[in-house]
């Protein structure tokens, strides 16, 4: 399992999605950065991502094929574009 910490947009005005994420693994205390792909093909072979916003965990999901998005409470939500920007 692995907690997103900041997220890099890519695609310009109203285009924008994630193209990268910076990660840290709580088990070991490793951080890294991933192409939004191969957090994608993680989640798609049974790994675990999170982000956390302190008391509250949301699991991130594959959406639509190839996006990554969270769904806290069985909604669909940004959490992911309320992290930091790198």
């Amino acid at each position: 399992m692995v907690f997103i910490t900041a997220v890099h947009m890519a695609g310009g005005v109203k285009h924008e999605h994630i193209a990268d994420v910076k990660w840290k693994d709580p088990a070991d205390g490793k951080t890294g950065e991933s192409t939004r792909q191969a957090v994608v093909e993680f989640i798609n072979g049974g790994g675990q991502a999170n982000v956390t916003g302190g008391l509250n965990t949301a699991p991130v999901h594959v959406y639509e094929i190839h996006y990554l998005r969270t769904r806290p409470d069985g909604k669909w939500s940004d959490n992911l574009l309320a992290l930091p920007r790198y």
